[in-house]
């Protein structure tokens, strides 16, 4: 189990960044925001949970109203209201990013290995679903596991983790197509901002400073 806390979203669910990268989604945005609201909510189980089992269980409540195929479960709860209004419920991935947090939830010692689990769960299956690609190619699952390992960097209390996580993200750093389909800006924005400080051994900022909401409009404009 990790030591020390995660810090999460606002009550809105919506983290500072989440919002200014869902911005950046057109038509999509609304989409984005409940797929980060989602993150958000596995997030503060994460945060929250101290004994695991219950941790464990209040994933598996999520995994049930994912796999409900009614879309009945969970009415009522604004995220999952929003999920399925928006259409992002149906959204590859969110499965696998229930496994990946868990890795947070009952691990008492997260090693190499289980921050590559984690990683290719909540990354790889974040930026599947917004990108909405079961299939996406392997860079882009990779470019979301070193965005995951990177703002868990920036938001976990233990540090050794923290340095960990920050070693093996800049192992999985890749460089991608410099062409992008436009649809997937914000996950663009998102791997490059985390691709810049991995590279330059820089923790991920825990809030939204200034000079990361400029390097963002930067990134946004000129790509880099």
């Amino acid at each position: 189990m990790v030591k020390g806390p995660i810090t999460t979203a606002p009550d809105n669910g919506l983290s500072p960044l989440a919002t200014l990268l869902s911005a950046h989604a057109g038509a999509d945005g609304a989409r984005h925001r409940a797929i980060w609201a989602y993150d958000g909510r596995l997030a503060h189980i994460a945060q929250s949970t101290r004994e695991p089992t219950i941790g464990q269980m209040r994933l598996a409540w999520w995994n049930d109203v994912i796999d409900d195929a009614s879309g009945t479960k969970g009415q009522g709860e604004p995220v999952i209201d929003a999920m399925r209004a928006t259409g992002a419920a149906a959204a590859p991935g969110l499965v696998a990013m229930i496994d990946g947090w868990e890795i947070l939830v009952v691990e008492p010692e997260i090693d190499v290995a289980g921050l590559r689990s984690y990683a290719v769960g909540r990354g790889g299956g974040l930026f599947r679903a917004l990108a909405g690609e079961a299939d996406a190619p392997d860079w882009l699952v990779q470019a979301g596991q070193v965005w995951a390992l990177w703002d868990l960097s920036g938001h976990v209390g233990d540090e050794r983790l923290a340095d960990e996580a920050l070693a093996l993200a800049k192992q999985l750093v890749t460089d991608p197509p410099p062409d992008w389909p436009r649809a997937w800006k914000p996950l663009r924005i998102a791997y490059t901002l985390a691709r810049q400080d991995v590279l330059a051994g820089r923790r991920a900022s825990a809030a939204m400073p200034r000079a990361l909401a400029l390097r963002l409009l930067r990134v946004a404009l000129f790509g880099r």
